[in-house]
């Protein structure tokens, strides 16, 4: 007479709930994949891409914000020559490449 009816209630109808409770998770870690891991590794691809495609003479940027000019590329190991300044080489480590600068377009002169 004095028991809840939440108590008296039996387990058989418990499949749906637990469906319901497991609902939200599924949807959140559906919206952290879509919006965070996914856009994470494709940028993480193309960077290894831009890496493994680095030749003599590309500029760069380097994970310190030096401005370089690649020397020599040796494709054995992880390592990368640089040109700081004239006379001034330094080895990187390829990972620490940020970018590597596009020339910027010629522009296109078109008296009238």
């Amino acid at each position: 007479m004095f028991i809840s009816p939440a108590y008296a209630q039996d387990a058989a109808g418990g499949t749906g709930a637990v469906v319901m409770q497991l609902l939200p998770l599924i949807l959140i870690f559906a919206v952290f994949y879509f919006l965070l891991i996914r856009p994470q590794q494709k940028k993480m691809k193309e960077h290894r891409s831009m890496l493994s495609g680095l030749k003599r003479n590309d500029k760069v940027i380097t994970g310190g914000g030096l401005l370089a000019t690649v020397t020599k590329v040796r494709d054995d190991s992880d390592e990368v020559e640089v040109e700081l300044s004239p006379n001034v080489r330094v080895t990187v480590v390829r990972g620490t490449i940020a970018s590597v600068v596009k020339p910027p377009a010629p522009a296109n002169d078109t008296k009238s």
